[in-house]
């Protein structure tokens, strides 16, 4: 299937949803969080818990920054174990969660700003595993990956992550997986348990201002907020699964925030829900 009328056909037989599902962003932080039950990993859980149960998952990781935009494809995703230097129980994860080939084609297909390719090269990588296994442990709900094409500003990944609206009353809950603030180059081993510089704390509440006030424009265009914002997104990679995630929000949705806490100095694991409140 690749054209529009297959694609609505396709969304028509999907479970419908009285309301849409909420979207999140979620600050995934360290890949042990994937393993440890700490205070991150507990509300992923309980937040699972609060939300309908979802047709499939389709998450923008920050792991995942292709040229060209891309979405996984594949019967039986793997687990890419996408980092160094952890203990081996952490490489030794497997999340066996099924993908869902139809809705990656039809997703695509319903992607009218971009070519989207189907990918049978990736899999789920941990931006999205580590938080996925602790909402759905049973690893019976279909996961998906889109990718985060490097080629395209901002303002242009926002407008994307709106073709993707009419998947959040289908069922499919949609999750930006990065962090606000992400400079490991500053990183505190000090402060490795908790607590931020100065400049992380003012530029999160900065953030978080505008996300409640829905000023999407300073968000995008990040570039205006300053020194603060210069050392809170050296690299875009984990910012931009934020936009994402504002660019499905309604006039008529709620927000809320969770695991609203720095890391290490230069990190924030402030995460949004979208849609009904936590």
């Amino acid at each position: 299937m690749n054209t529009l009328s297959d694609f609505r056909k396709f969304t028509r037989d999907l479970p419908y949803y009285p309301k849409a599902m909420p979207v999140l962003f979620v600050g995934h932080g360290s890949p042990m969080n994937g393993i440890e039950h700490n205070m991150f990993s507990d509300k992923w859980a309980t937040l699972a818990q609060t939300i309908p149960v979802p047709a499939a998952v389709l998450v923008i990781s920050a792991h995942w920054f292709t040229q060209g935009t891309k979405i996984t494809a594949m019967e039986q995703p793997p687990t890419i174990h996408d980092f160094g230097g952890f203990p081996k129980a952490l490489f030794d994860v497997q999340y066996p969660a099924p993908g869902n080939p139809q809705l990656a084609a039809d997703t695509a297909a319903g992607i009218a700003s971009a070519k989207v390719e189907l990918s049978h090269d990736w899999g789920l990588d941990h931006g999205t595993w580590t938080v996925v296994r602790h909402m759905y442990p049973q690893a019976n709900i279909p996961v998906l990956q889109l990718s985060i094409d490097y080629t395209k500003d901002a303002a242009r990944h926002y407008e994307l992550a709106r073709e993707l609206y009419h998947l959040r009353s289908k069922g499919v809950l949609i999750i930006g997986s990065g962090n606000m603030v992400h400079n490991l180059r500053m990183l505190s081993w000090e402060m490795i348990n908790g607590g931020g510089y100065d400049w992380a704390i003012e530029i999160n509440e900065v953030f978080k201002q505008h996300i409640s006030t829905h000023n999407h424009a300073d968000l995008i265009h990040y570039s205006r907020l300053g020194t603060p914002g210069k050392l809170a997104i050296p690299t875009p990679e984990h910012y931009l699964p934020l936009l994402y995630t504002l660019g499905l929000q309604s006039a008529r949705d709620e927000i809320s925030f969770f695991n609203d806490e720095a890391v290490g100095g230069s990190l924030t694991m402030t995460s949004v829900q979208i849609g009904e409140p936590v």
